[in-house]
């Protein structure tokens, strides 16, 4: 019975792997039809084409940056915002994303002063950016090995230099065994699980409370930023970049 479980769990993998493969082997060439629709002005075509890309999982900052420039030549501003956002996630110093970012922001009608991010938090998640979430855990489990190599030399070994070295070599790759892992962390906190979202509704009202009975604290449109705080039922408490909160419907938004 144990054998027969064995064989259908290693089919399914099987099957599953497959899928994955043929994903990855055919998003290069969706992507190239993709690109053939945007030349030739199909922008609708072109946009579904590289979004169901994006539905399968796949995630690049070449990719979002094409799906936003196709919702933009399609006048769909909150679309453009969204993607633009996730494309400037995966690369924040990217010049194109940028300008194109802020050319879609002066097409909003709210305007907020943003609160300004501190720079080592922003040199941090540039430097998180740089390689993906699973590199970055690679990197932390292969320091990790290296540092109980360099413990065992200290401990067990009988020369005092070897002692040292060990001692000392141990101690750093212990310190980026577990920076890697925060990186890694934060990798994917950004990429996957970021907390921002773009207002969809063309008009919304920040409550007071999660429910419609609420007192109505500010308007939104759509196009606009947002952080996400909390979760109540069908409710999120938003952050604006200014500082003030309320709660909106969830059906409102689209996470970014």
């Amino acid at each position: 019975m144990n054998f027969i479980l064995r064989k259908i769990s290693l089919l399914i993998f099987m099957m599953l792997f497959a899928n994955y493969s043929t994903a990855q082997e055919t998003a290069p060439e969706k992507f190239e039809q993709g690109v053939k629709y945007y030349s030739s002005g199909s922008y609708k075509e072109a946009a579904q084409i590289w979004t169901n890309i994006y539905d399968t999982g796949y995630r690049s900052a070449s990719l979002n940056y094409n799906i936003a420039n196709a919702y933009f030549k399609l006048e769909d501003i909150p679309q453009a915002i969204l993607f633009y956002e996730r494309a400037y996630m995966l690369d924040p110093v990217n010049e194109d994303i940028n300008y194109n970012l802020q050319i879609a922001r002066t097409l909003i009608v709210d305007r907020f002063q943003e609160i300004p991010e501190l720079f080592f938090v922003r040199w941090y998640n540039l430097v998180s950016l740089l390689l993906s979430s699973n590199v970055w855990a690679i990197a932390g489990i292969s320091a990790f090995v290296l540092c109980l190599l360099f413990l065992s030399l200290y401990i067990f070994s009988s020369r005092y230099i070897y002692k040292v070295t060990g001692f000392w070599l141990a101690l750093l790759f212990l310190i980026v065994s577990g920076s890697s892992v925060l990186l890694s962390q934060r990798n994917k906190s950004q990429v996957f699980d970021s907390h921002k979202a773009i207002i969809f509704s063309p008009v919304i009202s920040g409550k007071s409370s999660p429910d419609d009975s609420g007192t109505d604290l500010f308007v939104l449109h759509e196009g606009t930023k947002v952080s996400i705080e909390d979760e109540v039922g069908e409710w999120y408490e938003i952050r604006l970049s200014d500082g003030n909160k309320g709660w909106i419907p969830s059906n409102g938004l689209k996470i970014i």
